[in-house]
Order: C-alpha cells, then structure tokens, then sequence
C-alpha cells in the first residue's frame, strides 16, 4: 500500500498543478468492514464493525466565496458547484457525495465556505468497503476544518447518512458513515443501530481479518438494495399488525414469524428470517472474538454466507467462488459477504501464521476458477476521521 509521505507528494503536485497553490487543510476518513451483520442496520438490529487502514484524505484550501471546486486522483474529472445554489451532478457523479454532504449540513443551519479540494483514496471503489461513507464523512471534516463550528463525531456519522439517503438516494443504514466517523483502532465496534451507541470489543490474539475482494465490482443504487429493504419493511407491516411490540426486525423473533408464515408473502418471509437470525449472529460473533473461539467465529461466518446466499440472495456467482477457494485454504476459519452484497468483498477468519499461504492459494484458485484477478490483503482496525497533521 502507498505510504504517507508517497500520498502526500502526489497529492501536493496535483494539487498545485489544478489550483495553483497548496493545500492547507488535510483530513482523512477509514472505511469499514462489517464482520457480521449484512441489513440489519436499517432494520435497527446490530452489527459489529471495524474501521479499516485504508482511508480517504481530502487536501483543501479555502476560497473567498461560495464555490467548491472538487478533484480526486482516483478518478477523472472535476467537479465545480456553488454552496448557495446546490445541485446533481450533471458528470463527475461522484461529487454527489460531497454535494449531499453540503447540502445536508446547510439544511441545519451550519456556515459552510467555499474550498478548492482534492481526493485520494485507498479504499477499492465498489468493494463493499465503504468508499463513498469514507468520503462523506471526510468531507464533513474538511467543512468543519474551515469553519468556527464543531460536529461531534456522531453527528457527522448521521449527517453524513443523511446526505447519502436525502441527496444521493441510497437508503443506507448508519453502520458505515458510523465506523468512519467513530472508529477506534486496535478493536471492534458492536454498534446498536437504534440508540446510535456502541460497545468495544477486544479481539483475542490470533485471528487475522483477510479482504478477499472478487473485483465484481457492486453499484447499490441501481441494484435490488432498495428493494430488500422494503421487503423487510414489508415483514414488519404484518408483523407488528399481530405483534404490536415490533417496531422494527430487531423486535422480532423466529417464533413469531414462523407463527404468521401463512400471512407473509414467501420471499418477504425468506428475508426477514435472514434478518432475524443475522442479528443474534452479531452478538454470537462479539462473543466469540472476545473469548477467542475462532471456530465460532468462523462457523457464524459461514452461516451468515449461506443465509445471504439462500434467504436474501445477495450472492452473485464471484462471491460463490471466491467462498469456495477461502474455504479451501490453509488457516481459514470462515468467511461472509462484506457490505451489501451483489458483489464486492468477502472478509474471512484467518489464523494469523497463516496470512502467506492463506493469500497464495486464495488467489490462485480464485483467478483459475473465476478467471479475475483477485485481490487478498489483511486488514488492521484503524481509527476514525480525523485532521491529518500534515504541513
């Protein structure tokens, strides 16, 4: 992976090269990765969460009036709008995170100044890593930096929600913009979707967390996200009609929807079970690492591949192979699906004297059997947005 001083110069050398001066902000966001807990976030359920070592920096300089001038190194194009007059982006569409984080921190009465910015990121685009909850709360730091308010770290999580389901259109729950915002590193968060409060957890020795990325690349805006979240929300229609303690799927139990299957349409059915028996596989999990029984860990992790696969069919034919190979390889204790699904990464469990040889064989099965390039790497817990301290 690049090192800082690396980023740094070729940060610098664009920056001075599109604006014609140097940065005088630098911030930096992690991704994430979810060790369990696909869609329960939005159904107000839990999920353990690691911020990752691999981040978005924003370099920033401000400017005399209303005007945002964005760039990043990883993709082309620039984008230009005007805070007082906030719209979609035409081209450049990924601006449309820092658009939405603008336009949501205006909406609550925050100042905001104009500010020529470039991007840099680590986090693969399109991995199920959390790119773009990365720059939204990234982008919230820059604003911050160069203004005379503050946001604490779990108001620029949910603002920066907001953004993405307000603006961008993407019905996200809070888990990612929350482990950008809030990570800490050397642990896991078990976060509750519904107080917005987490509970660290230390991760006994031994176990190392592998991105296994399919290079399927994932677009969930226009993929069947939406869709599955409606379906359980569907699930929860019904449900609280028999039951009204349940407000959400984090209220309900495998006994109460099984005793109103002939009620719920097969499919709504299939996705809330998931759901259910996902949310108690985060606490399982949040046991297991603490007390070390990576066995456990792994054999939820699996479990909660299957019920992706089979209940919520969020499993494309990549992630099947890629499953297949981590399975095979030496010291893997177990893996799941990373983010939403539809593609992206797989994390897995692995023995921590088994990292070399786990990554060779993972990537040689995986390349024969899917014919693309895989990308394996570990990952370290990291900690949340911050200002960089960078002259």
């Amino acid at each position: 992976m690049i090192s800082d001083d690396q980023r740094k110069a070729l940060i610098e050398e664009k920056f001075l090269f599109l604006y014609g001066s140097k940065p005088s902000v630098w911030v930096q966001a992690p991704g994430r990765v979810d060790l369990m807990g696909s869609h329960t976030d939005y159904n107000l359920g839990f999920v353990l969460i690691q911020a990752i070592n691999h981040n978005t920096w924003i370099a920033a300089r401000p400017r005399g009036d209303s005007i945002v001038r964005i760039a990043s190194l990883n993709r082309d194009g620039i984008a230009e709008f005007d805070l007082s007059h906030i719209e979609h982006a035409k081209d450049v569409t990924w601006s449309d995170y820092v658009r939405g984080v603008a336009d949501v921190l205006q909406k609550e009465n925050y100042v905001l100044k104009g500010f020529d910015g470039l991007v840099h990121s680590t986090i693969p685009f399109g991995s199920g890593l959390s790119s773009s909850a990365a720059l939204e709360v990234a982008t919230t730091e820059v604003f911050e930096s160069l203004a005379d308010w503050q946001i604490d770290p779990l108001q620029k999580a949910l603002l920066s929600q907001r953004a993405e389901n307000e603006f961008v259109g993407m019905t996200c729950g809070v888990m990612d913009q929350y482990s950008s915002a809030m990570g800490k590193a050397g642990c896991v968060l078990l976060l509750d979707c519904r107080t917005n409060t987490s509970e660290i957890i230390p991760v006994a020795p031994g176990l190392q967390v592998m991105i296994c990325d399919t290079r399927a690349e994932r677009n969930l805006t226009g993929s069947e996200y939406p869709e599955r979240r409606a379906q359980c929300e569907e699930g929860v229609r019904i449900l609280s009609g028999f039951y009204p303690e349940v407000h959400s799927l984090r209220d309900a139990t495998l006994e109460m929807l099984t005793a109103q299957q002939a009620d719920i349409d097969p499919v709504v059915f299939k996705r809330c079970y998931f759901v259910i028996e996902e949310n108690q596989r985060v606490l399982d999990l949040a046991a297991a690492l603490a007390s070390g029984d990576h066995q456990k860990a792994g054999r939820l992790a699996v479990e909660s591949f299957q019920g992706a696969r089979d209940l919520f069919e969020i499993v494309t034919k990549e992630m099947i192979m890629m499953f297949d190979a981590i399975m095979g390889a030496p010291g893997a204790f177990g893996t799941r699906g990373a983010g939403g699904g539809f593609g992206g990464c797989l994390v897995a469990f692995v023995r921590s004297d088994c990292i070399d040889s786990f990554t060779e064989y993972v990537k040689q099965q995986y390349t024969r059997n899917a014919g693309i390039q895989a990308e394996v790497y570990p990952v370290q817990s990291a900690s949340g947005a911050s200002v960089l301290a960078i002259e």
